[in-house]
């Protein structure tokens, strides 16, 4: 018998609730967009479903916009790896805006790896909520 093929949704994506990174909940998707208002606590972001992945890794890069470190040094991409360890696995990519936030304003590209192959890659443009 062959080997089942891994199921991939990328099943919402924009501005999410607050997340909890020490819970197993993830957020919930309050606006699907590719431009999300973004104020100091925007949660943004996308969910991945997959299915029949378990054991495999995921690997994922977040492109931001140039903004600097508390040593004034730009910061580099954020990049990291996790393995799925259920067969059917949800996965959040996303991050949350803190001070200060004009430099976190403009397009945010996020990518998420399976075996080395894109599984999903979404630009989300980040531009300042109106009141």
């Amino acid at each position: 018998m062959g080997k089942k093929k891994i199921d991939i949704d990328l099943y919402s994506y924009g501005e999410y609730t607050e997340w909890d990174r020490n819970s197993r909940k993830l957020p919930r998707i309050v606006n699907i967009s590719h431009t999300v208002q973004a104020e100091i606590g925007t949660e943004f972001g996308y969910i991945l479903k997959i299915k029949r992945g378990k054991g495999k890794k995921l690997e994922f890069k977040i492109i931001h916009p140039p903004f600097k470190d508390e040593s004034g040094a730009v910061m580099d991409d954020f990049t990291g790896e996790y393995y799925i360890n259920s067969n059917d696995y949800e996965f959040f990519l996303g991050d949350c805006i803190w001070e200060p936030l004009d430099d976190k304003l403009g397009p945010w590209r996020l990518i998420t790896y399976l075996d080395g192959q894109v599984i999903a890659d979404k630009t989300l443009q980040l531009v300042r909520k109106e009141n």
